[in-house]
């Protein structure tokens, strides 16, 4: 076991992975660092072979070989995406890639006795805003009266029954601009005068506006909960669209919320979730989203460093075995 790698999947330059791997190489585990779209098929070779007995196999890149079945865990954090959405792709391109992205990657999920933080079909089961909101709410948080429409007489009634909305998208994405630069749809408040029928392309999330007075980002490890409170300088509803205009400060979780984010965990077989909440002037925490995959370095450092101790913990322990 003191010999079996902890596997890092994310791309160059992810400063939150640098941190967890920063605290594995301190305590001498041995870790690898994996980027599979950036890896293969270029210089990665693997082979896996499934039969009688579980998985076995290898992979090799341009520097490193590791041996599949000797993985301990493995960290899921944010690796390059296949392909370039900016550049066409032809036929046989896009089959290689596909068979990449089932293919290799797919190969690294179903690792003999590996623990996974988190497993990548969970995140994607717990990306899911509607799946969310219902469980915060079933698990007594508190969360802002929402709605998901795509029906400009349904927003405009609920626009004018709540007075402040916001919008947000029901999915997170990164739309590429004519420049070639990523842009991000940030949270923003609604004029009613632009709920017309142009709405109707897709689903829509408008939320009852939380008058807070501050954000609070929670990282929550296994049964360990590291909560940030986040106060913006100016007026902005989303605190992550200039990162400059933030101060973080450790904030102390209470119990229910507490007890709340370890059932959340265990409903969506998560490890590790980051959850955002909005704090009003009552101290009442509201529940916006957990991203199962979310940002923490940003935080004070003294949190960011025991997260990452958190997270490395898990890591080296690796998946429980029957003796």
């Amino acid at each position: 076991m003191a010999d079996s790698p902890v596997l890092v999947i994310t791309a160059l330059g992810d400063v939150t992975a640098d941190l967890v791997l920063s605290e594995l190489y301190g305590r001498g585990v041995p870790a690898v660092r994996l980027d599979p779209a950036a890896d293969f098929p270029g210089p990665a070779r693997m082979s896996a072979h499934v039969g009688a007995g579980p998985l076995t196999g290898d992979l090799m890149t341009a520097t490193r070989h590791l041996d599949l079945s000797a993985v301990r865990s493995v960290y899921w954090r944010r690796p390059t995406p296949y392909g370039d959405p900016g550049q066409a792709e032809t036929a046989e391109q896009r089959f290689g890639i596909e068979q990449s992205r089932t293919g290799y990657t797919g190969m690294l999920t179903v690792l003999p006795g590996a623990l996974h933080v988190n497993h990548p079909i969970r995140n994607r089961a717990a990306e899911y805003k509607p799946a969310q909101l219902a469980a915060a709410v079933r698990l007594g948080l508190a969360v802002p009266d929402t709605l998901i429409t795509n029906v400009a007489e349904d927003a405009r009634t609920f626009a004018a029954e709540h007075g402040s909305v916001v919008y947000k998208p029901v999915h997170g994405v990164h739309l590429a601009g004519e420049d070639g630069r990523h842009r991000t749809i940030w949270v923003g408040a609604v004029d009613f005068d632009e709920l017309d029928d142009s709405i109707a392309v897709c689903p829509h999330l408008f939320q009852a506006c939380v008058p807070k007075i501050a954000d609070i980002r929670l990282a929550a490890v296994g049964d360990c909960v590291f909560a940030t409170r986040i106060d913006t300088e100016g007026d902005h509803l989303d605190w992550r669209q200039d990162q400059r205009l933030i101060t973080c400060s450790p904030v102390p979780v209470p119990r229910g919320i507490r007890a709340a984010v370890r059932d959340y965990l265990q409903t969506f077989g998560l490890t590790f979730g980051a959850f955002d909440f909005a704090l009003d002037s009552d101290g009442r925490w509201w529940f916006l989203e957990c991203n199962p995959n979310g940002q923490w370095a940003f935080v004070n450092e003294p949190t960011a460093q025991a997260i990452a101790g958190a997270l490395a913990d898990i890591l080296q322990k690796g998946a429980p075995h029957d003796s």
